[in-house]
């Protein structure tokens, strides 16, 4: 690689995307990729602090404008102290959420102006934008239920009503709607290995240098 390259796994709760992240690292690492894993809110000591505060799930007396707050603060952190340097030294940087995020929950979900979400956004990152996101979309109530069935710990953003899930993934389809040339949709309900072999299919159409 010339540059460091920045790609973003993003989609609603369930979707399988740390999953399908910590299965694709080896893969790409055994070509000789240098690549730094991460995830949002968290990385770094302080934006893992912030993120206790943000998902805690007696935490509920946090409101959306909070909420939005809180997740660019740390990703400010985070962006300083870990993805920056590792761009800047030519590597290769995957995110585990990003700033569609912010615009999916506490945009289209919350019900905040989009243009206030990507304004504080654009402040906290000074525009920084992923040269790939991978959108894992999966229907709500399957999410939902891998979520409550599986083995992670069920945080405050999980316990939120239906609807509000259901607003998030709605969020994320007018996003990729309005980015088709970085966001790329990837069925999430497929089995698991055809979910990851999507996913490096993607990245190597994109990247064929690191695949």
């Amino acid at each position: 690689m010339n540059k460091g390259i920045l790609i973003t796994f993003e989609g609603p709760e369930g979707a399988g995307k740390t999953t399908i992240l910590q299965h694709i690292l080896p893969k790409l690492q055994a070509n000789g990729v240098d690549i730094v894993a991460t995830r949002e809110p968290g990385g770094i000591r302080i934006a893992e602090a912030i993120r206790e505060i943000i998902l805690a799930p007696e935490n509920t007396a946090i409101d959306g404008k909070t909420e939005l707050l809180l997740f660019a603060a740390a990703r400010r952190q985070h962006l300083n102290e870990k993805v920056l340097p590792a761009l800047s030294e030519n590597k290769l940087v995957i995110i585990d959420r990003f700033i569609d995020s912010s615009v999916a929950y506490q945009g289209y979900a919350r019900g905040i102006a989009v243009s206030d979400v990507e304004m504080i956004n654009q402040f906290a990152t000074d525009g920084l934008v992923p040269d790939l996101t991978l959108y894992f979309d999966v229907d709500t109530d399957i999410g939902l239920s891998r979520v409550m069935s599986g083995n992670r710990e069920i945080n405050r953003l999980d316990l939120e009503a239906r609807e509000m899930h259901e607003k998030v993934r709605a969020g994320y389809q007018k996003i990729a709607e309005q980015n088709p040339d970085r966001l790329i949709k990837i069925d999430a309900s497929q089995p698991i290995d055809a979910v990851i072999a999507d996913t490096l299919s993607v990245i190597s159409r994109r990247f064929p240098e690191i695949c």
